[in-house]
């Protein structure tokens, strides 16, 4: 039977075995989920998205 990896919490950076058992993965806890989530919110975090050219923007009727 192989182990189940154990990874870090991506808020805390707290080790833990990553398993079904942990609702809340793949954080260690609710807290650090929700400061995951709080942070989103306040806009800390941001999804690059590229700018289009406009030089090659084209419209379709």
């Amino acid at each position: 039977m192989n182990k189940p990896p154990v990874v870090a919490c991506p808020n805390c950076g707290k080790e833990l075995v990553w398993d079904t058992g942990n609702r809340f993965r793949p954080f260690c806890s609710e807290r650090c989920k929700l400061i995951d989530l709080g942070k989103w919110a306040n806009e800390e975090y941001r999804v690059e998205q590229r700018e289009r050219d406009a030089g090659n923007q084209e419209t379709q009727a």
